[in-house]
């Protein structure tokens, strides 16, 4: 390492970094909450103070669902903001983007947090526990602090250094789609989502579906007279699962040790409104994955094919209504051969001593809509994602801290520091 990078390394402040994620966790963020809002602000003002320039604004909501590409959302939300921070001086667009959302998905049941607050950020055997955690406020800080040493060390950076905040990213892509939609952009970008020490380069996609199968009410006692929907969904189910076998048979080498990387899940069933009347209606909802490189109306419409084949008698005049609400994730990956993923490679082999594997994730995220919009992108950041949107949230202060250096490196490496 050079001079510079040593100026930069030594800035980074390890307890400083800690403090602010558990200051980061205890803000309840949940996507399209006013903490998301109030958060959002927080980190405009934190980016301001590292000597960035930054950009906050309004979403106009209204005109970002009439455009072309609208990534869908599920949450309700009145308002939504973006922040972007820019290093000042240098030239040229940001060589380096810096990406991470600080929305966080619902706690669920309480009783499951093993008596604890999920926001209160316990901090146990060098772990941190809380909702948002990994998923992903400790990519988010990690993102800060990187900028942060960069202004202690007085360092200048010869191209400029890209901070990006956004929202909504739990339910479709909201804000990453509305901050490009600003015009921000960069040469290339890291999204610090957890990566368990690897590099994704690849992400599947996921589309969220909402089935309506049809019954007819009857009584309880003449059952008989009716048609239970929550039976005449059981058929549907098991095509569902045919399905996700079929589209998981052959998979790419960069999801290996991965047995299903394009699941396809019923997460919610409703049904019924009355314990003693057959149910006429059920509907369910879920998410359906979508492959590497898939168009996603191929997606869908082996979905509908699916469903709509089901051998049934009833289903054959009453077939089940497909639509597709809520987020629609594309797939999206790193262009081949491109050169961000050495330099991360490097940066992190730099710190840790050992070169990360590179692999592919089974979910959505803001990486297509980066890739989509001709940024080259990737994910690497601290924690594991089968802690996210669980009750046993949580991430290593090792991981942030090695995490953090490995992205100090890149960010003065990639942007020419002096």
């Amino acid at each position: 390492m050079h001079d510079v990078e040593a100026r930069v390394l030594d800035a980074l402040d390890a307890a400083e970094t800690v403090n602010l994620l558990a200051e980061t966790v205890r803000v309840p963020s949940v996507t399209g909450t006013d903490a998301e809002s109030d958060l959002q602000h927080r980190f405009a003002r934190l980016l301001t103070e590292a000597g960035m320039d930054v950009d906050v604004w309004k979403l106009d909501l209204a005109d970002l669902t009439a455009r072309p590409g609208f990534p869908g959302t599920e949450a309700p939300r009145s308002e939504g903001y973006g922040v972007v921070a820019v290093t000042p001086g240098g030239e040229g667009m940001p060589a380096l983007a810096l990406q991470g959302h600080v929305d966080v998905v619902p706690t669920g049941d309480l009783a499951k947090w093993a008596g604890s607050d999920p926001f209160a950020a316990r901090i146990s055997g060098g772990v941190l526990h809380g909702r948002g955690a990994c998923d992903m406020k400790a990519g988010l800080v990690a993102n800060l602090a990187v900028a942060r040493a960069i202004a202690q060390a007085g360092v200048k950076l010869a191209r400029p250094l890209a901070v990006h905040c956004v929202i909504s990213e739990e339910d479709g892509g909201l804000g990453a789609f509305a901050t490009l939609d600003r015009g921000h952009t960069a040469e290339a970008a890291v999204i610090t989502e957890p990566t368990s020490g690897a590099v994704i380069t690849a992400n599947a996609g996921a589309l969220t579906f909402r089935l309506e199968i049809a019954g007819q009410a009857a009584h309880g006692a003449t059952r008989y007279e009716g048609v239970n929907a929550i039976e005449v969904f059981w058929p549907v189910f098991e095509a569902i699962r045919r399905l996700e076998a079929a589209r998981n048979r052959d998979v790419p080498e960069l999801f290996a040790g991965n047995a299903m990387p394009y699941p396809i899940e019923v997460g919610t069933v409703r049904a019924g409104d009355w314990a003693s009347t057959v149910p006429d209606l059920l509907v369910a909802e879920g998410r359906l994955g979508v492959r590497l490189d898939e168009d996603p109306a191929d997606a869908r419409a082996a979905f509908e094919e699916a469903v709509a084949g089901v051998a049934h008698p009833w289903l054959r005049d009453n077939p089940p209504v497909v639509t597709w609400p809520g987020g629609q994730f594309a797939s999206g990956r790193l262009p081949a051969g491109h050169r961000l993923l050495e330099e991360v490679g490097r940066a992190v082999a730099d710190v840790t001593g050992t070169r990360p594997a590179q692999a592919a994730a089974p979910y959505g995220s803001d990486l297509r809509l980066y890739t989509a919009a001709g940024i080259p992108t990737l994910h690497y950041g601290p924690g594991d994602v089968r802690f996210a949107h669980a009750p046993r949230e949580q991430v290593s202060l090792t991981e942030l801290h090695d995490v953090t250096r490995a992205l100090a490196l890149l960010a003065v490496r990639r942007c020419a520091a002096y």
